[in-house]
């Protein structure tokens, strides 16, 4: 195993793992402070690329990547808050009502997007994109980075620190990491708990959207494409630690490199179940996830 070889895929999994970062980021966020397993949320993911792929069809090339990031975000948003305040309201404590009741929304859109595109949508990057640093000469001759990864790990981490920002000095933060605290203190304190469970779902679904705005520069896609990613982004949320933002990073980031290295040496299927053997052991040396999130409602629905 060269230098060259451990370069590239450590590098295909830091983008796969910015990928899943941003999918798994609202997941955290909604399942931490909610209770809400939801099951759509890779379909928010899915129609990110959709609503990204639209916006090129009716805009200009040159500017419609920074207007389908904005776009899907603010679209699955919107989709997020409609479906908090019509279904999910009414759900808040009855998880396995919630996984039932979302996983019949995730199979709509998923019937919706393949009956309207049956073979997908594919986002065409600008052309600033379509390079990539290569290295020609030397011990790390072989070593390619694609223009559109750099992109993505980018916006990856750039949206983290944001998301970082506004929990820790926004008033807005300060509300969520009350409710988080004690949702019957922050209410008695005049905190509207109504309100922040909207914004964060909100949150959560346009932070998927975005994810997958982000995925369409780098692969098409379909109605099942959120298949794919709901369940390694459920592995992020639960090996982080339920509500850390900053666990879900190093889950992401170790996800992401174990399996660029081990789709490298086995198939698809079996690099899935080293994964999750991988993940159990290390539940069993860390069940409460790398980085443990204090906080009294967690104690509660424990």
């Amino acid at each position: 195993m060269d230098a060259v070889f451990i370069i590239n895929q450590a590098f295909n999994g830091l983008s796969l793992a910015s990928i899943l970062l941003l999918a798994a980021l609202g997941l955290a966020l909604s399942f931490g402070l909610m209770r809400v397993i939801n099951m759509a949320h890779g379909e928010m993911l899915m129609l990110g690329g959709v609503v990204a792929y639209l916006v090129q069809q009716n805009v200009p090339k040159s500017v419609s990547l920074w207007l389908a990031l904005p776009i899907a975000f603010i679209a699955t948003a919107l989709l997020g808050i409609i479906l908090e305040a019509t279904i999910i309201r009414w759900l808040y404590g009855r998880p396995l009502d919630t996984l039932l009741a979302t996983w019949g929304i995730s199979l709509i859109l998923q019937q919706a997007v393949i009956l309207w595109q049956p073979f997908g949508v594919s986002f065409v990057t600008p052309g600033w994109l379509n390079g990539q640093i290569s290295i020609q000469a030397g011990t790390l001759a072989g070593v390619t980075l694609p223009y559109v990864r750099i992109f993505v790990i980018i916006l990856s981490v750039l949206v983290m620190l944001g998301l970082a920002f506004l929990l820790r000095y926004t008033r807005m933060g300060l509300y969520v990491r009350a409710v988080n605290q004690s949702r019957d203190m922050a209410s008695a304190l005049g905190v509207n708990t109504r309100f922040v469970d909207m914004a964060v779902f909100a949150l959560g679904t346009g932070l998927a959207g975005l994810a997958g705005a982000a995925l369409a520069t780098i692969s098409p896609i379909t109605g099942v494409i959120g298949s794919s990613y709901i369940i390694n982004a459920f592995l992020v949320v639960i090996l982080g630690g339920v509500g850390s933002i900053w666990g879900a990073l190093l889950a992401a980031v170790s996800l992401g490199f174990f399996t660029s290295f081990f789709e490298s040496f086995y198939s698809v299927s079996y690099a899935k179940v080293i994964i999750l053997l991988l993940v159990i052991a290390l539940l069993q040396w860390r069940p409460k996830g790398f980085i443990v999130t204090r906080s009294r409602a967690l104690e509660e629905s424990a």
